[in-house]
């Protein structure tokens, strides 16, 4: 009998096979910024942030394992106990700062939101692949109704910020499907029309008493707080105004790791979270935030890349929908805490601290490792 050989260097090749080597690289560069910033920002959150990162390598590492027909077929199951489980906290969630988001299920409270933002682009990937080659008007409308379905669930809690990650995780999918321009044209006229109607009556729309359809009260104040934060500087505006400073005091080279003044004098809210990227600004200043920027930009030509090359219809529509996500998070996260877009509660991504995130984002990463590999075995 053969004696099975588990010398360290097969066992290492065989841990790391799944692995794909470039975002590999820029994940852990992204990571190392979190832990540096987090460090300055709020070091007593470092071994937490440690163990969120080790739960969320390890849904990483198993997503990269699985082949794409086998996360895709997780996707219906997915799909039907995140509806169900969002219906459930609409039911029965904890309410917390006017918001119910929350479902206490014994051991531990989940946000079911959260599964949302990988069950969407996973259930409309399969939905397509299923009609490959028959996709017509009615196969959008249909993936039209799998996408609100979740997002009004959501939006009721009320959770703005989810709503729009995974509303955007959808649509990506369905554009990338090859929905027509002449169908997407007459919404974004729509929603051009509407920020200009914003931004010209805004004086008068931001009135007390005035009402905006679809919106809590305290949404249209972040709206409001956009248009001129200092009209309530103490209030709705510090937030914002905070931000800007501190992205704005940190100049070309920043004010030095661990020297922010708005950071360490606790002008600065929320700066382990949402508002991360200000703390990064002010230390690291434009040298830092250029970094960053170039890190996301390889990651994003990296998603495209394997999505480019994806052997399935479904996993082009997985791999091009997850790239645009995480486009998504940094473009919204940096828009609102310079103040170009209202603060809706989307954190940095991998950076911002908060563990289920984190998770959300890995598990992207690892979907991307797995797309690849199954190109390479396609190709061997």
């Amino acid at each position: 009998m053969t004696e099975l050989s588990f010398h360290p260097r097969h066992v290492l090749r065989a841990f790391l096979r799944p692995i794909d080597p470039p975002l590999m690289l820029l994940l852990a560069a992204l990571l190392g910024f979190a832990f540096l910033v987090m460090m300055s920002a709020s070091p007593e959150r470092l071994p937490s942030l440690q163990v969120n990162t080790l739960v969320a390598l390890a849904a990483m590492w198993v997503a990269a394992r699985l082949p794409p027909q086998r996360l895709l077929s997780l996707a219906l199951p997915l799909y039907a106990l995140g509806v169900l489980l969002l219906v459930a906290v609409d039911l029965f969630g904890e309410t917390s700062k006017g918001a119910t988001r929350w479902l206490n299920i014994g051991v531990t409270r989940i946000q079911p939101s959260e599964i949302m933002k990988i069950a969407m682009p996973l259930m409309l990937a399969w939905y397509f692949q299923q009609r490959e080659g028959q996709i017509r008007l009615r196969e959008f409308i249909v993936a039209g109704l799998l996408l609100v379905v979740p997002v009004g669930l959501i939006m009721i809690q009320p959770d703005l910020g989810t709503s729009l990650l995974v509303t955007a995780a959808g649509v990506y999918v369905i554009f990338f499907a090859g929905l027509s321009w002449k169908l997407i044209a007459p919404v974004v006229l729509i929603g051009v029309v509407g920020i200009g109607a914003i931004v010209g009556f805004g004086d008068h729309l931001c009135q007390p008493g005035v009402d905006w359809y679809g919106l809590r009260e305290y949404q249209k104040h972040r709206v409001c707080t956009l248009l001129d934060p200092t009209q309530d500087p103490l209030g709705k505006g510090f937030h914002i105004i905070q931000s800007t400073i501190a992205i704005g005091s940190g100049g070309v080279l920043g004010k030095g790791w661990m020297d922010g003044t708005q950071t360490h004098l606790a002008f600065l809210p929320e700066r382990h979270t949402d508002f991360i990227f200000s703390v990064l600004a002010e230390e690291f200043g434009l040298l830092g935030i250029v970094v960053l920027l170039v890190t996301y930009l390889l990651l994003i030509l990296r998603g495209f890349a394997i999505a480019a090359t994806a052997p399935t219809l479904a996993s082009r529509l997985l791999a091009g929908a997850i790239t645009m996500i995480f486009f998504t998070y940094a473009f919204v996260n940096m828009g609102m805490v310079s103040g170009i877009l209202p603060v809706v509660g989307v954190p940095l991504p991998f950076i911002s601290y908060g563990g289920t995130a984190l998770v959300t984002l890995c598990l992207g990463i690892g979907i991307l490792m797995s797309i690849q590999r199954s190109r390479l075995l396609a190709q061997a």
